[in-house]
C-alpha cells in the first residue's frame, strides 16, 4: 500500500526541515525533542552498535500513519519512493565490528544506515544500506542497498519512546529490537566468533604481541578449545615452545601440546609429554592437571598424579586436597576422609577451611567430593 504526503503537507515537512537542519547545523548542542541515542552489544568478539534519534508516541497514531506503511514518496529529496528511516532526524546508523549473518545472508563489517518497511500486518523489511550520512530516507536508493531481511513483528506492551535493545544474547549471536508504541520488529544477528578471533590472531601475532611467548600460547590455547585448525595450533605452541628468542618450555605449553596431540589421536605423544612437563610445574598446575584427569574419567591416572604431587610438595597445601579428590573418584570414603582432614589442618585461609570441611561432611557421608 503505498500513501502520498499533499502539498500542503510536503510543503511543512521541508519547511521544518531546513529550520531544524539551520538550527541543527548552526547549534548542534541544543537539545532536540527526539534526542539521539546509541547502544551497543559485545557478541563474541564482535562490537555491534545502533545510533538513532527516540521519537515519542505523544499520543499519535504511529503504525500506517505517523509511519507509513510500504515505500512512500515523502516530497522531498532524490527518492520517489522510500522507506521508514527506522528512528528520527538523521539515517538510523548500523555499525558491526566483524562479519555478521542476517537471516542467512552475509553483512560485511562496516557501518550502514538502517531503514525498515513497515507492512500492514506483522511483517517488516529491515534495509542496511551503505547510504549512512544522509537526513532520513529523503534520499534513499536500492541500488545502495547491501543487505535486505525479512522478518515477523511482535506485538508489545506500550513503549513510549522508540527504543533500540539488545535480547535473547549468547554467545554467537544476539537479537536487535526495534520497540515502539505497541510493535516490536526484531532481527537476529549471528556471528563466526571462532572464524573472527582466529584471524584477528594471524594479524596480532604478526605485531607487538607476536614478541611475548604468552601470545602463542593464548593463540593456540584458543583454537584447541574452539575448533580451530589443530595444526595451526600445533605451530603456534611449538613457536612458544622452542625455536624463537622468546621461546621457553613451560608447563603450560607443554600441557597445551599434549591437549592438541591427544585431540589429534596422538595418545602416546601425549601422555609422553605430559610426564615431561610433570617436574616443571608448580604444586597448583599439578593439582589442575589431575582434576582435569577426573574430569575425563582417567580415575587411576588421576590418583598417580595426586600420589606424585604429595610426593613432590610433601605436606603442602593443596596436595591432600588432591589426594583426597582422587581417592574419592575411586569410591575410597575411607582414604578420603583421612586426607581431608589433613588438608584441613594446613588449609591457608578461611574460605579452604569452609571448603574442605563441607567436604569432610560429605565424605563422612559417603558422598563424592568431585
Amino acid at each position: 500500500m503505498k500513501k502520498c504526503y499533499s502539498a500542503l503537507s510536503a510543503t511543512m515537512l521541508i519547511a521544518v526541515f531546513f529550520i531544524s537542519y539551520s538550527s541543527v547545523a548552526q547549534l548542534n548542542f541544543l537539545p532536540r525533542g527526539s534526542q539521539t541515542a546509541k547502544v551497543m552489544q559485545r557478541v563474541g568478539n564482535t562490537d555491534v552498535y545502533v545510533v538513532y534519534s527516540r521519537p515519542s508516541v505523544n499520543d499519535r497514531e504511529i503504525w500506517g500513519a505517523l509511519v507509513p506503511y510500504g515505500m512512500n514518496n515523502l516530497g522531498f529529496g532524490t527518492a520517489t519512493e522510500s522507506p521508514w528511516r527506522a528512528g528520527a532526524n538523521e539515517n538510523t546508523i548500523f555499525k558491526t565490528t566483524h562479519d555478521l549473518t542476517i537471516g542467512g545472508k552475509s553483512l560485511p563489517a562496516g557501518k550502514y544506515g538502517l531503514h525498515m518497511i513497515v507492512n500492514e500486518g506483522n511483517t517488516a523489511t529491515v534495509i542496511f544500506s551503505k547510504n549512512h550520512d544522509a537526513w532520513g530516507s529523503y534520499f534513499y536508493d536500492p541500488a545502495e542497498d547491501v543487505l535486505r531481511v525479512d522478518v515477523e513483528t511482535k506485538e508489545i506492551a506500550h513503549v513510549e519512546q522508540l527504543t533500540y535493545s539488545f535480547e535473547e544474547v549468547d554467545a554467537t549471536s544476539a537479537v536487535v529490537a526495534l520497540s515502539w508504541e505497541k510493535k516490536q520488529i526484531p532481527f537476529k544477528v549471528e556471528t563466526n566468533v571462532t572464524d573472527n578471533v582466529l584471524t584477528e590472531v594471524r594479524q596480532k601475532l604478526q605485531t607487538t604481541p607476536g614478541f611475548a611467548r604468552q601470545s602463542w600460547e593464548q593463540a593456540a590455547n584458543f583454537a584447541l578449545n574452539n575448533d580451530g585448525d589443530l595444526d595451526e595450533a600445533l605451530t603456534w605452541v611449538d613457536a612458544a615452545i622452542a625455536g624463537q628468542f622468546f621461546s621457553q618450555k613451560t608447563f603450560n605449553n607443554l600441557s597445551i601440546k599434549s591437549q592438541i596431540l591427544a585431540k589429534q589421536g596422538k595418545t602416546a605423544e601425549a601422555d609422553a609429554l605430559m610426564k615431561e612437563a610433570l617436574p616443571l610445574g608448580t604444586v597448583f598446575q599439578v593439582h589442575g592437571y589431575g582434576r582435569q584427569l577426573i574430569g575425563q574419567g582417567k580415575t587411576d591416572e588421576a590418583l598417580e598424579i595426586f600420589k606424585w604431587n604429595a610426593k613432590t610438595h610433601k605436606d603442602t597445601w593443596p596436595v591432600h586436597y588432591g589426594l583426597a579428590r582422587g581417592y574419592s573418584a575411586l569410591g575410597d570414603n575411607k582414604s578420603t576422609v583421612k586426607h581431608l582432614k589433613i588438608a584441613l589442618e594446613n588449609a591457608p585461609a578461611q574460605a579452604n577451611k569452609d571448603r574442605v570441611a563441607a567436604n569432610i561432611a560429605k565424605a563422612e557421608k559417603g558422598e563424592g567430593i568431585n
